[in-house]
């Protein structure tokens, strides 16, 4: 009997190991990549109710910290190369968000979305210009991407927010390195509209992000009056 429950819990054991493991495909990503990069490739890309993965609130923290690490408020005002007493026509402008494209996507169990793709905006503003800085990282490896533009008010036609639907994948399968389904999501963004071109950023929705662009939208209308 005794040797009976010692097989039993024996397979039991190599049974949780291979269902919490990672699948092959799974560590296949995992090649040159830091620890916490495959904490955030797991996240993604592991399934099964036996998947040992990082929380949704833990994923956010991580996203967090690698913003705050980046100092990007300092680093777009170096990009600029001008004084802060001199962009001071309106309040600094912070814009955020996922961006869809390209990168890894979950539907979290709080009912919101994340993907591995981040895009983080400073707005700055002087008498004469519009000056914008955005950088876009991803969470499962070390690419980026940085744009700074600068914009005369004259020129700027307007500021609009655009809901873009994207069908992305959803329910990563492990086994066979895809995603089961696919759903549409609506992508936050904002625009800076000037003739023939259009500046676009990730934009989550708040009442700080509304607050902001309305107070653009009005700095605008002031300029054109002026």
């Amino acid at each position: 009997m005794v040797f009976l429950i010692i097989i039993l819990l024996i397979i039991g054991a190599v049974v949780y190991f291979k269902m919490s493991g990672d699948s092959k495909e799974v560590k296949k990503l995992y090649k040159d990549r830091t620890t916490e990069q495959k904490d955030v490739i797991r996240y993604f890309c592991s399934d099964g109710c036996f998947s040992k993965t990082i929380s949704d609130a833990q994923y956010d923290e991580l996203v967090r910290k690698k913003v705050d690490s980046l100092k990007l408020r300092e680093k777009a005002i170096n990009k600029i190369g001008l004084d802060e007493s001199e962009i001071r026509e309106i309040a600094p402008v912070n814009l955020e968000g996922y961006r869809f494209e390209k990168a890894y996507s979950k539907y979290g169990k709080d009912k919101l979305w994340r993907t591995s793709k981040y895009e983080v905006t400073w707005i700055f503003a002087s008498g004469k210009q519009l000056y914008v800085y955005s950088y876009q990282f991803n969470m499962d490896e070390d690419g980026k991407r940085e744009r700074t533009e600068e914009y005369f008010w004259k020129d700027i036609t307007n500021f609009s927010t655009i809901t873009e639907t994207r069908e992305v994948g959803i329910d990563w399968d492990s086994k066979k390195g895809e995603y089961k389904s696919r759903k549409n999501v609506d992508e936050q963004d904002f625009a800076i509209v000037v003739p023939g071109d259009k500046y676009i950023c990730a934009a989550e929705v708040s009442e700080n992000v509304e607050r902001a662009i309305q107070g653009m939208k009005a700095k605008l209308r002031e300029k054109k009056n002026g």
